[in-house]
């Protein structure tokens, strides 16, 4: 659509009309405005998975591997791929915008959501999240480039003032945003945080360099509930306040514009990228996906007259939209829905009414699995010989309950799992033996109730029952659910208290643990026996806190094997404090010593031993960030333990994020698996058994330990965080103070080994070209393989700060035993460019820039030195 119909569109609305629309709707989606023929623009999280509109977990998706998982790849081909299956997911669900990538930069080891972005360097995570973007766009849908700017730690992430050089902010934090736009991406996300004095969802960052200097004409949405004032977000390029209905522009911005605070032009010109957003996702003149299928109903009471929700009040972030506001139509007051007899509904019983991601889509996140695992350390361990095993230990809580997924907003139900446990069973099935063993159990919040451990006391089904009472005590609606982690109960007029009910049959006996999550008053009963009642408050305002992971309250309780329990968790509704309600159970924890002797006695009996451990719930999620790199305890004794049974023992990673490996040298092989998504066990089976080699690659720097760290400051002084790293974060930190980590960036093993025979480049070159450089190396080892060229920049004599060398490009090449190959690498211009403070714009120094190729930043083997001219 040409700017000139978008403006005869815009000149059709009124100020009011205009106004409106700059507001979202609902939680999720924007306003229709019948007058253009625009619908609502659905959106929805998506760097994981597509959830659609509702936390349900009857409406499954498919789950990818974590972003940090995604930026090991180092294959932009396959992240398309990933983007194209996102892009799919998002057209299932009725999906028009899908917020990703997260192009945050791992500045810090410590970060609470590491997981969520891709890579430590601005040029990895450029590249991987324009693959993306053009992955996701391919197909009709918007992608989402957030967190617009230096958003890279948790704590005091609505208000922190980050405070960060114009040199780096540019050559560094801005850096992956200019590559998303390059590739064209169709909405940017401004971030709950401020940088240098000014909130972003009013910073003058939107206008330049985004609007002016690379020409962005999409779409600037605010992060759920960051905007907090009327006119400066107003005035500055700010387009969409999401979400809605209320919010500061709902309620002050007409007035302002009425009133000549904020120019209407401003308005016109955020309707027009509004209008050009919809136009690219096919939600202007035509019917299209703003309408959820039929099948999106769920069997929740609904009741005659105006609503009173809850959950408003002041509360800030995603799900403060009261569904059942105005009108609704139903049974009358008091009447109840029940759950109907007959099959259980199971996850495949999706909202949306449409298939879940089906075979191809499992394909290609296995390839995923196996393609961003990164070989850490090898002692000719792995692969193993599934033809020569006669029994393998799999050892750890995390091989049959792997964290698939980071904590937070982004969460999604996925409809299948496969289990490290799953798939080496699957691998081994009918040639050697499998024996589990969980060993000492690391300490963990209990996890929701689900269909594997209790049942619907209404039908007796696999799952809970959720009811919604009113101030009396009477049920106004109740219906089936598959889980304890109920984020967003469909609540109806009058709605007092959401209550979750289950029978549960202990196959273990002794002290349960058991925990209910929300705020407010709430209690938890055991066969009518009070376990917990009492008042708690709200103490918090992030939204990924009071809407996604509530604090639990604990209590314990003995229980007997065999015996069926009728548990009653009841959660009163308090306005401005959101409405998820969680429940949940926990068996008796083994005893240390005996579970820990159990895994060493199998380890001992096997012929080879993998232990899978990793990070927990208290470790890696949205809203907080780490404080130490320790894996809970006591999963180092466990790996040591068995390493020292078992000489032939491969520890598999299940961490998104930087640990703490003091073992490191004493296994047989170590295989980091990241968060993997659904599909972990069959890709992980297909690296230890050989049938694929590991493809990944660190995205990100590993420090043996946090006091090696560089920069691993998240904690803000007076409100503002500091970054007096500059320009070097990730390896270049660690380059700069001579510091060697546990493993470097860009590291990862294959199956096979490389030698580097010599580098070809241009003596000179012009400055503001791209040079192309060609790397001769041969496959030494005994099998094909894939390897990783990567290629370093140094300017050792530069009048100007530099890193001590920075990471400019990268190729893969693929060879058989034995064979020469040659790998053809294009430097972009950009990669020898600075940005001057003083000219404000882009310069080139010229001079000699060494050329340094390898297997990471600190394995280099093969170098040159190509002069650049001076500027024209």
């Amino acid at each position: 659509m040409d700017d000139e119909e978008l403006d005869r569109l815009v000149g059709k609305l009124s100020t009011a009309q205009k106004v409106r629309l700059l507001t979202g709707a609902t939680t999720w989606r924007t306003a229709a405005e019948p007058a253009v023929g625009l619908r609502p623009v659905v959106t929805s999280d998506g760097p994981a998975g597509v959830r659609g509109e509702a936390w349900d977990e009857r409406s499954p998706s498919a789950l990818l591997p974590s972003a940090s998982a995604i930026g090991a790849l180092w294959d932009e081909e396959l992240t398309e791929e990933l983007g194209g299956l996102l892009a799919r997911e998002a057209l299932r669900k009725g999906v028009d915008v899908v917020l990703a990538p997260t192009l945050n930069l791992h500045r810090t080891p410590l970060g609470g959501r590491h997981f969520e972005c891709f890579s430590e360097d601005p040029e990895l995570a450029g590249r991987t999240g324009a693959a993306l973007v053009r992955g996701i766009q391919a197909h009709g849908v918007a992608a989402t480039a957030k967190h617009y700017v230096a958003n890279d730690s948790e704590t005091d992430r609505l208000t922190v003032d980050v405070r960060v050089a114009e040199r780096a902010l540019r050559e560094v934090y801005l850096a992956p945003f200019e590559a998303a736009v390059a590739a064209g991406v169709w909405a940017v996300m401004a971030g709950y945080n401020g940088v240098n004095g000014t909130t972003m969802a009013a910073s003058p960052l939107l206008t330049d360099p985004l609007k002016t200097d690379w020409a962005f004409d999409g779409l600037v949405l605010s992060d759920w509930g960051a905007v907090r004032s009327v006119e400066a977000p107003a005035r500055a390029a700010l387009d969409l306040a999401m979400p809605g209905p209320g919010g500061p522009w709902a309620e002050g911005l007409l007035r302002a514009v009425e009133d000549g605070r904020v120019p209407e032009s401003a308005v016109d010109d955020k309707v027009r990228r509004l209008l050009r957003l919809a136009g690219r996702v096919g939600a202007l003149g035509r019917p299209g996906r703003g309408s959820p299928p039929a099948a999106a109903a769920r069997p929740t009471a609904t009741t005659a007259g105006p609503a009173a929700c809850p959950t408003a009040g002041p509360s800030v972030g995603p799900n403060t939209a009261c569904p059942s506001a105005g009108p609704t139509t139903g049974p009358s007051a008091g009447s109840t829905t029940r759950p109907t007899p007959g099959p259980a509904p199971g996850p495949a019983a999706a909202a949306s009414g449409d298939p879940i991601a089906g075979p191809t889509a499992r394909v290609l996140l296995r390839r995923a699995v196996a393609a961003g695992s990164v070989l850490l350390h090898n002692r000719d361990l792995l692969p193993l010989d599934a033809e020569r095993l006669s029994s393998v230990a799999v050892i750890g809580t995390h091989a049959a309950h792997p964290r698939l997924q980071g904590g937070g907003s982004a969460g999604v139900f996925p409809d299948t799992v496969v289990t490290p446990l799953d798939g080496i069973r699957a691998r081994l099935r009918g040639r050697a033996e499998v024996r589990h063993v969980p060993g000492p159990a690391a300490p963990a919040p209990p996890p929701p109730l689900g269909v594997d451990r209790c049942r619907d006391p209404a039908t007796g089904h696999p799952g809970v029952l959720l009811r919604l009472l009113d101030a009396d005590g009477r049920e106004l609606a109740a219906e089936h659910r598959l889980t304890g982690r109920v984020l967003e109960p469909e609540l109806v007029p009058g709605s007092h208290t959401v209550e979750i009910s289950a029978l549960l049959t202990p196959q273990t006996p002794g002290e349960w643990t058991f925990a209910v999550g929300g705020f407010g008053r709430m209690s938890l009963t055991v066969d009518g026996r009070p376990l917990l009642d009492g008042r708690y408050p709200q103490d918090v305002d992030d939204p990924a806190v009071v809407h996604v992971n509530p604090p639990r309250r604990t209590a314990r309780t003995v229980l007997g094997a065999g015996r069926t329990v009728h548990l009653v968790a009841r959660r009163e509704l308090v306005p401005g404090s959101g409405r998820a309600t969680t429940v949940s159970a926990a068996p008796p924890e083994p005893e240390a010593r005996a579970a820990l002797a159990a895994a060493v006695a199998a380890a001992r009996a096997c012929d080879a031993a993998i232990v899978v451990v990793g990070t927990t719930e208290h470790d890696e999620t949205e809203g907080y960030d780490r404080t130490d790199l320790r894996l809970a305890t006591p999963q180092n004794a466990l790996v040591r333990a068995v390493a020292a049974a078992n000489p032939r023992t491969a520890v598999v990673l299940n961490s998104g994020s930087p640990v703490e490996l003091p073992w490191r040298d004493e296994i047989g092989a170590l295989l980091l698996a990241w968060f993997p998504g659904q599909e972990a066990g069959t890709g992980l089976a297909d690296v230890l058994f050989g049938a694929a080699e590991p493809g990944g690659r660190l995205p990100t720097t590993w420090a043996a330990s946090l006091a090696d760290a560089p920069v691993t400051i998240t904690r803000p002084a007076d409100g503002r965080l500091a970054y007096p790293e500059g320009l070097h974060i990730g390896h270049r930190a660690w380059l700069r103070a001579g510091r060697v980590p546990a493993y470097w960036f860009g590291h990862g093993l294959g199956y096979t080994t490389w030698e580097y025979d010599a580098v070809d480049a241009p003596g000179e070159v012009r400055a503001g070209a791209d040079v192309t450089v060609r790397v001769h190396l041969r496959n030494t080892g005994r099998r094909p393989g894939r390897e990783v060229v990567q290629l370093y920049l140094a300017r050792p004599d530069s009048a100007l700060d530099r890193p001590y060398r920075w990471f400019a490009t990268h190729a893969t090449v693929h060879a058989p035993p034995g064979a020469r190959v040659t790998a053809t690498l294009r430097i972009p211009a950009r990669a020898f460019r600075h940005w001057s403070p003083e000219d404000t714009a882009w310069r080139t120094e010229p001079g000699g820039y060494e050329i340094l190729v390898g297997r990471s930043a600190g394995d280099i083997r093969v170098r040159t030195v190509t002069m650049v001219g001076t500027e024209a």
